[in-house]
């Protein structure tokens, strides 16, 4: 395909892309007030059991996450070398998305769609996928949805949903992104916009990395696109730089610890995780 028909095709699916959420989501901007960008595109895809809520990778595997189990895959050929799986009766009900950092898979944690919401990090050695620690965060911020790491601190995704999965008089406009020091205080909190909540469709945000130029990219739960994002020179909203449309449709995303242009993510209705190249 030729540069100039590329840059058409990504032209027409970021078109589509806004054009199906226009006529889905009535609250949700219109599309010639979005910052669309060209498509991301998938450069390669794996098949993957619990490709069901997330994927998390570090330099030589990636580890698919649903909700009671991960399989841990090699990145060079995608075979499946090793699983954990919680136990019958055990204590584990709603894993999400993971980042795996220093030898460690952090995985968050919460009893969705129970209520009141309650949340933990996980955490797994990733060589042997032994779980060897459980940090508790509790209530009041709501139902944890994603993790990572940036200047040494840790950031923590906790969602809001409407009832009946969500405690009552708060909707997907609490979700707030929440900032700990290393000793699990909380350092600051920030809402999402509103551009962003809307595109949401009655969800929230179910995965989100930063990357080493300190923009956020998130994703939601169900739409094929990205938001990539910042913190604000003022207040407490983060601002909101550009839509991106790729082929997955929401959930956990990764960062590839080997080539930050790689962004992980996975399809749910096809059992898959997809690697896809950044512009």
């Amino acid at each position: 395909m030729t540069c100039r028909r590329a840059s058409l095709a990504a032209l027409l699916l970021a078109a589509t892309v806004a054009g199906a959420h226009a006529q889905t989501q009535g609250s949700a901007p219109p599309p010639a007030a979005l910052p669309l960008r060209a498509a991301w595109p998938v450069v390669r895809r794996y098949p993957a059991a619990e490709a069901r809520q997330a994927v998390a990778v570090d330099a030589t595997h990636f580890y698919a996450i649903t909700n009671r189990a991960i399989g841990k895959y090699l990145k060079a050929t995608g075979a499946k070398v090793a699983e954990w799986k919680d136990v019958d009766g055990g204590p584990f009900i709603h894993l999400n998305s993971g980042v795996v950092l220093d030898g460690a898979l952090y995985c968050a944690h919460s009893n969705y769609p129970g209520v009141p919401m309650v949340s933990s990090i996980e955490v797994w050695d990733a060589a042997s996928l032994r779980h060897v620690r459980s940090i508790p965060v509790g209530t009041g911020r709501g139902s944890a949805t994603w993790i990572d790491r940036r200047d040494g601190a840790w950031w923590m995704m906790y969602a809001h949903y409407p009832s009946p999965s969500g405690e009552p008089g708060k909707g997907p406009e609490y979700s707030v992104l929440v900032r700990y020091d290393t000793e699990w205080r909380e350092t600051g909190a920030w809402a999402f916009p509103k551009a962003v909540v809307a595109r949401w469709d009655g969800m929230s945000s179910s995965g989100g990395v930063w990357l080493p130029d300190g923009r956020l990219v998130t994703a939601g739960h169900h739409a094929p696109e990205l938001h990539v994002l910042r913190l604000p020179t003022a207040g407490a909203t983060l601002v909101l730089d550009a839509v991106v449309p790729v082929e997955s449709e929401g959930q956990g995303i990764a960062l590839d610890p080997a080539d930050p242009g790689l962004l992980w993510s996975i399809q749910r209705r096809t059992g898959e995780v997809l690697v896809s190249r950044m512009r």
